[in-house]
């Protein structure tokens, strides 16, 4: 019989039981206003009251009786299942917009690799064609360019051998130079005229040795014939011949010393040279074969 009263409600929404209960409430309430008020309301509004009240005092019985309550509790049970389907559809909605955000993303990664490989085909593209220029530039630029860079590196060669020389010849002449001079002045000028003649002695030995580096010969020769050159120019600007046989032999020893002198300044340049040479501190010339 109860069933079919609640059949007999087709006009009711399914609701849980607390609103149930808040709806019979405010139905009592209704009735109890429309029964306060009911001198106010025509006829057919006080019936309609009255009839809403005994609905809801009806409903109230119905849901507090013992054999109703496994309807009450499946009720609730049916609205917590609602509630979880609507959070599970949230949830799907939810990874269906990351999904979709995902996609998007890879779409982006997809083009931006499309546009680094392009970029890659157009770096290629110009590395071939520099290649191209650089094979269609005349040969005789690049020889050009290696030609006076190798004469620069040369000319540095020489200035190095240069000072390596003038250095050690002006050391090896200052016992000389001392023994000479009579006072600073003459130092000074004895010692700048052996660091000018060292420097050259120094170019034009790496010049006449070239990379015969072992010609013992060569080495000795050159530094011979600076000193012959040197000395006699020294002795015969310095010196007075005398036609006797006391002013000629004091001329030769006077011309010997002086000699022997600059030979001794060269040969300790030359010892120096070779050594740069031999521990390739300098480069013989030609630098290349």
């Amino acid at each position: 019989m109860h069933v079919a009263l609640l059949r007999s409600l087709p006009s009711l929404p399914l609701k849980t039981p607390k609103s149930l209960l808040l709806s019979k409430r405010q139905l009592l309430f209704q009735a109890k206003c429309s029964s306060s008020n009911s001198e106010e309301l025509d006829p057919g509004t006080r019936g309609m009251d009255v009839f809403s009240g005994l609905m809801g005092e009806r409903v109230e019985e119905l849901l507090r009786r013992e054999e109703n309550r496994n309807i009450v509790q499946g009720l609730d049970e049916a609205s917590r299942r609602v509630e979880k389907a609507r959070e599970e559809l949230e949830s799907v909605r939810k990874q269906r917009e990351e999904a979709v955000k995902a996609r998007e993303y890879v779409r982006q990664l997809e083009s931006q690799q499309a546009e680094i490989a392009e970029a890659q085909k157009e770096l290629l593209k110009a590395n071939s064609m520099m290649e191209e220029a650089q094979k269609s530039l005349p040969s005789t630029f690049y020889a050009k360019t290696s030609g006076e860079t190798s004469k620069n590196l040369e000319r540095l060669e020489s200035i190095k051998a240069a000072v390596i020389s003038s250095m050690v010849g002006t050391l090896a002449s200052l016992p000389i130079s001392l023994s000479q001079a009579t006072n600073s002045t003459e130092l000074i000028l004895h010692s700048s005229v052996i660091l000018i003649s060292c420097a050259l002695f120094g170019v034009t030995f790496r010049y006449a040795v070239r990379r015969d580096i072992d010609n013992v010969q060569l080495k000795t020769g050159t530094a011979g014939a600076f000193g012959f050159v040197k000395g006699l120019a020294g002795f015969e600007a310095g010196n007075s011949l005398e036609l006797s046989t006391n002013g000629l032999i004091s001329s030769s020893v006077s011309g010997a010393i002086s000699v022997a002198e600059n030979i001794f300044i060269f040969l300790f340049a030359a010892v120096a040279l070779d050594f740069c040479f031999k521990v390739r501190l300098l480069s013989p010339f030609p630098m290349e074969d």
